[in-house]
Parts: structure tokens; C-alpha cells; sequence
């Protein structure tokens, strides 16, 4: 139904306002009774061989929503009935911003993909805690990132305050140097800048009374030499695990007309080269570290592809919205399938 009604009907609009949109109806529709109870009926599977225990916390499944579709933390109750096993809100930042100038989102139709340009637009970090607050057994992630207008060696600071602000109403947090949407953001990937980065929060992190788990997301175009110093930066700062891919900078193989639009490429494309990331990582690091796999996962099979590849997790955004909250219990159904 969803994609042969719901899905041609919403592509008729730009593509940020039916975004907005349909968090709107969701919302509203969320409020009648007996409706979230029908929504989790139909899309939700429940059983103990789905639950996975990874970075210490205990997932309902390993299905999660990446960052980017709940930036500010207004519908994370609501959709975590279609199924997912959790949530991730963000990326955050320590103040509201606009993020880049519109139009800045763009459909691939051809490609099954997205360009999205933008830029970390969001209310700030201390409104979604006023969200959060309102959680109730929700397993959240909390994805954080700097200003804009924060200079780079001032960097440091804007993920601090995020991870103060946070830490009592998220699960994990994922510290996002690698959206291509912030000018010089992924400079924060380099050895040097990166390490300080990660130490710091770790060491804020272990002050703390019950520390929570720190990822780290990283960029599907970095080169296996950069992925080696990856390895080599998350075992030494003792993090506790990667999120791999963030969006791609490539364009190679599209057929879509508006394929040259800036900013960071997700969906089907990215399948493949996500996978590859996570396969290296795992095999290199001789699995040290667990991995959240994302990118192009349209399918239940491109899920289960991920895992044997050595990712722990999973997580969708662009396949979500081309296919639908059907695809979370079709994840779901195979994964149970082939434990029974």
C-alpha cells in the first residue's frame, strides 16, 4: 500500500515540507485512540531471539532509525511503534541553527536515493532535552555535532556542552564528524584533531557514575589507510564502537537529472561502499569494536548483508522513506526466520 499509494502521493511534494508534514499527521494521528496500539500490531515484532546486547545496552531488535530523520527529538515515541528497536535523534548542536539555505534536500527518484545539504539544522541540544524528558523506556542515541559558526579548534567545546546536556536522557551517544554539510567538519576525522576529541569525551564520560557508550560516525569516502587510523583512533581512545557510513560525496554510476546537487548522496548507491566499510573495519580490527551498519538498506536482505559483514546493528533513513515502515518488520520477520 505504502508504496503504491502513500509513497507516489508524498513524491509529489518538496520533499523538506512533506517531511515536516508528515511528522504533523503522525503526531496528530498518534493522539486518537487506539491507534499507536494498531500501528504497533501491524508493524512491530516482538520476540526474545530479535533482542541483541551490544555496547551493554540490550536492543528490543537491531533495527534502529538513523540520525536525521528525528533531528529534534518531536516524534521519537511515535515512531518507534512502526518497530524500529531504536531511535536516534540529532545531530544536535549546542544552539539552534537554520542550517543551509533552501532548497536543500533533493530526491534521486531513478536512484532510490537522497542529496540532503542541510547543514545540522535543528533547535538545539537544550530543547530536545525538554523532549526527552517525556521519554519512557525508549532507547534513544543522541547524535552530536558543533556550530556552524564554531571554528574548528574550538570544536572540542560545542561536543562537550552536547554531552553534559544529554547524558541523563540518552542510551549512547555518536559524536558526527562527518556530515559533508558543515564546512571543514570532516577535518575533525584527521588523527590529531579527532583523537583529542574522543579522549576528552571519554574522559568526561568516565567521571561520570555509570558511563554511557560513545560511537563514533564515520564518512564512507575516507581511503583504507584513513579506516586503519579509524581502527587505530577507537581502540586507543577506548570508545566503545563506529557507526558506518554516513552520506557519500560520490557520484558515480547515477541516473537522476539533479545527480550534481551538493551535499551528501544516501540510499541504494551507497549500499555497496557502506558494506565495504563495515567488512574492513571488522576484518582488520578482528572485530575490537562493534559497528552500526547504514547506507542503503532498502530491503531485508541488504540488512542481513550488513550484519554478516560484520555490523551489530543496523539503521535506516533513506530506505524508510522510499519503502516504507513495512520494510522495519520485514527486517525483523527474516532475521527471526533464520534463528528459529
Amino acid at each position: 500500500m505504502y508504496k503504491k499509494l502513500v509513497q507516489p502521493l508524498l513524491f509529489l511534494f518538496d520533499p523538506e515540507k512533506v517531511h515536516y508534514f508528515t511528522f504533523s499527521i503522525i503526531k496528530w494521528v498518534s493522539y486518537l485512540p487506539g491507534v499507536s496500539f494498531l500501528i504497533r500490531a501491524l508493524y512491530q515484532v516482538n520476540h526474545p531471539n530479535l533482542e541483541r546486547e551490544v555496547f551493554g545496552l540490550k536492543f528490543p531488535n537491531p533495527v534502529g532509525l538513523a540520525a536525521g530523520f528525528d533531528k529534534n527529538a518531536v516524534l521519537f515515541k511515535e515512531l518507534s511503534d512502526f518497530g524500529f528497536g531504536f531511535i536516534e535523534i540529532g545531530t544536535l548542536t549546542p544552539k539552534g541553527q537554520e542550517g543551509n539555505l533552501k532548497k536543500r534536500l533533493f530526491r534521486l527518484k531513478e536512484d532510490a536515493a537522497i542529496i540532503n545539504r542541510l547543514g545540522f539544522n535543528n533547535d538545539g541540544v537544550d530543547e530536545a532535552v525538554k523532549r526527552l524528558k517525556k521519554n519512557k523506556n525508549i532507547l534513544i542515541g543522541g547524535n552530536i555535532g558543533k556550530n556552524k559558526v564554531t571554528p574548528n579548534e574550538n570544536a572540542v567545546d560545542d561536543y562537550v556542552y552536547c554531552f553534559q546536556s544529554l547524558f541523563d536522557y540518552v542510551d549512547y551517544f555518536v559524536v558526527n564528524v562527518s556530515s559533508p554539510n558543515t564546512p571543514n567538519l570532516r577535518a575533525l576525522q584527521d588523527k590529531e584533531p579527532l583523537t583529542h576529541l574522543l579522549s576528552t569525551l571519554n574522559s568526561l564520560n568516565h567521571k561520570k557514575s555509570s558511563p554511557k557508550p560513545i560511537l563514533l560516525k564515520i564518512a564512507p569516502d575516507l581511503t583504507h589507510s584513513q579506516l586503519d587510523d579509524i581502527i587505530e583512533i577507537v581502540v586507543a581512545t577506548k570508545i566503545d564502537g563506529v557507526i558506518a557510513t554516513n552520506t557519500t560525496l560520490n557520484r558515480e554510476g547515477l541516473q537522476s537529472g539533479n545527480k550534481s546537487e551538493a551535499g551528501g548522496l544516501s540510499g541504494k548507491p551507497l549500499g555497496e561502499r557502506s558494506t565495504e566499510v563495515i567488512r574492513y573495519l571488522a576484518d582488520q580490527s578482528k572485530k575490537a569494536f562493534p559497528i552500526i551498519g547504514v547506507g542503503g538498506i532498502h530491503s531485508a536482505e541488504d540488512a542481513v548483508e550488513k550484519l554478516n559483514a560484520g555490523a551489530s546493528l543496523v539503521q535506516l533513513y533513506t530506505g524508510f522513506v522510499y519503502e516504507g515502515p513495512a520494510v522495519v518488520k520485514r527486517i525483523n520477520k527474516l532475521l527471526l526466520s533464520q534463528n528459529s
